[in-house]
């Protein structure tokens, strides 16, 4: 699946879902922008792996959730990229242990639908007058509107939004050729997600059976399936949430 003279921008690109996804497209062909806000070394380290294996990356950094950030972004992208962007991947997000309702504060749920919500809608309203027709947007959403699970209330409600929006811009930009799908993973071993786990046998071992398929999920399951949304094989899917969680809670026997 080549993205050969593609470009893609990652966003949160510099750890974890993001540095997988960015790996992978760099891999089909694209050029990258590896976005980061904050963690300056972890980004260069992602770009330094793509180009070490051949493929083109440049890293941009900006603090997502308000506008100045944005601006940033696309600053820095039409730098690096003036001729226009092909795939745009809103994975920067987080909150996922924002608490149950009773401990939920307004503090909290603004920052949270900020950089959740708020961050994708105006990420993608800005790139749409350079994101070039027949393009890809791939939204990271999560396993957690389906599975309603009461410590994550707020976090479930800002990923519903971010499905709602996927269905909403597949309907808008589909006569621009442009597919718009979400990807929801359940829990996935990230750099922090592998250090809570390896301290705490049994909270793996209940993640792993909350799963059809036995395990953990890892960024790469993840990456191939946002690597295969951006590529020209999946021309004729659009405005779909692809569940991406092996199978979590989908049964009784499975936490569901």
């Amino acid at each position: 699946m080549s993205l050969t003279n593609k470009t893609a921008v990652v966003t949160g690109a510099s750890r974890g879902i993001g540095r997988a996804i960015a790996l992978r497209l760099a891999k089909d062909g694209a050029v990258v922008a590896v976005h980061y806000g904050s963690n300056a070394e972890a980004a260069e380290q992602t770009v330094a792996e793509i180009k070490a294996a051949g493929g083109q990356a440049f890293a941009i950094q900006a603090q997502l959730g308000d506008p100045a950030g944005i601006d940033a972004l696309f600053e820095g992208l039409s730098a690096e990229l003036p001729g226009g962007l092909d795939i745009l991947v809103n994975n920067a997000g987080g909150g996922g242990g924002a608490g149950s309702l009773e401990e939920l504060t307004p503090e909290q749920v603004d920052a949270l639908f900020a950089v959740n919500v708020s961050a994708p809608l105006f990420i993608t309203q800005r790139a749409l007058p350079v994101l070039r027709d027949g393009g890809r947007i791939v939204n990271i959403s999560s396993c957690a509107p389906r599975v309603a699970a009461p410590s994550q209330v707020a976090y479930a409600m800002s990923k519903g939004a971010i499905d709602v929006l996927t269905k909403t811009l597949a309907v808008q930009l589909g006569p621009r050729g442009i597919t718009v799908n979400a990807v929801a993973p359940g829990a996935t071993e990230t750099e922090g997600m592998a250090m809570f786990l390896n301290a705490n046998p049994q909270m793996r071992a209940s993640m792993s059976a909350m799963t059809a398929l036995g395990r953990v999920g890892q960024p790469a399951d993840i990456a191939d399936v946002v690597g295969f949304l951006a590529s020209e094989d999946a021309r004729w899917i659009t405005a779909n949430v692809i569940d991406v969680s092996g199978g979590t809670a989908i049964s009784p026997a499975l936490g569901g």
